[in-house]
């Protein structure tokens, strides 16, 4: 029996080296251009990852069913070790700050005690739809007092990156606005988006679209009207055009639109690119680390200071352990709590709690 526990332990180590390229308690990266290149060699190794997936079923499940038994609710005591240790909280928005357009209870007030606290706010989402300044008029509408810098969207991630690598060249945007309103402000030429929204294909004997040859980059975001004459633009700047990039913002199976139900997300809108291209995108969204090393190398924050807090255990959670940071879930979003505690689970969070307003009860 102690073999096959050693046995399993050995599985466990090196099935898991993969999602660790570097060292995760490294505090920032030297430059913005290093952070794009860990973007490219983590998604390189996430489709390496997925191909050996199946190999690493019957390890994963014995292991995470050991797992399973040690996660707990935080109590009042561990949340004031949290709070004492932590200096920065990066927060998720769909799920932990509001459903859809509906403030979560007791979200203002946790807020305000964070910020009494002299505790630095960040709020990180993968919905690339609104650009920085189309989150913060969300964030007033709500009555929360947030500033412009304290908001890192997927939309903002993808011009950053772009940025990063000193891009020069035109974009094609499979998305809503929030994707070109941050191309905008960095000077990036870009087609497509809310241009494309309502065209039709009719399709007819002999039928060729043509496509612009100048792009040499695919952004995709969510978009609420995505279409097939989207879908056959991204595959054909992508599979002729010389060494144009797929970017996707996130591949999210599902987000809140509103407050009743799960919409399809926006892996649903990559997997149609990804299928008819067969090319694997660049993630610049969550659970990919260029965000969090932006903004550790921005506002040079030791990342074992900072820590996590989301809804979801394949994006936010993931982003957090693979990034050095504590994690803490909240049951407010798409997880459960019996999908966290599932012996299927094998992202297991620091802590996990009702919600994020539980925060107060240790004040």
């Amino acid at each position: 029996s102690i073999y096959i526990y050693i046995h399993y332990i050995y599985i466990y180590i090196h099935t898991h080296e993969l999602t660790h390229i570097y060292d995760p308690h490294m505090s920032s990266f030297a430059s913005s251009s290093v952070a794009a290149r860990s973007v490219l060699v983590q998604n390189k190794v996430a489709s390496s990852g997925k191909r050996n997936q199946s190999k690493r079923v019957s390890a994963t499940t014995q292991i995470s069913a050991s797992m399973a038994h040690k996660q707990r609710k935080m109590d009042i005591a561990e949340a004031k070790k949290l709070l004492d240790k932590t200096k920065t909280f990066i927060f998720d928005c769909d799920g932990v700050i509001w459903k859809g357009d509906s403030l979560i209870d007791g979200v203002p007030e946790t807020i305000d005690m964070l910020k009494s606290m002299g505790k630095q706010l960040f709020f990180i989402t993968n919905n690339s739809t609104k650009s920085r300044a189309g989150y913060l008029k969300k964030f007033t509408s709500l009555g929360l007092n947030i500033t412009a810098e304290n908001i890192f969207s997927s939309s903002f991630a993808a011009a950053a990156y772009l940025e990063s690598i000193k891009f020069d060249g035109k974009v094609y945007v499979v998305g809503e606005t929030g994707i070109g309103e941050e191309l905008d402000l960095l000077g990036i030429k870009w087609s497509g988006c809310e241009a494309d929204k309502g065209k039709e294909v009719t399709l007819s004997e002999g039928l060729y679209m043509d496509h612009d040859k100048d792009v040499s980059a695919v952004i995709v975001g969510f978009d609420r009207h995505f279409n097939y004459h989207k879908i056959q633009q991204a595959t054909l700047c992508i599979r002729e055009n010389p060494g144009c990039l797929f970017i996707a913002t996130n591949t999210d199976a599902v987000t809140h639109l509103t407050s009743a139900q799960e919409w399809a997300g926006n892996g649903s809108m990559v997997g149609c690119i990804k299928g008819s291209t067969q090319q694997e995108p660049i993630v610049v969204g969550k659970p990919s680390s260029f965000m969090l090393d932006y903004i550790a190398e921005k506002y040079s924050i030791p990342k074992d200071e900072i820590c996590m807090v989301g809804d979801r255990l394949d994006t936010d959670i993931l982003f957090g352990k693979d990034g050095g940071l504590s994690t803490l879930l909240v049951l407010s979003g798409v997880t459960t709590e019996d999908r966290l505690l599932s012996p299927k689970n094998d992202i297991v969070p620091d802590f996990y709690t009702n919600q994020l307003s539980d925060l107060l009860e240790a004040k």
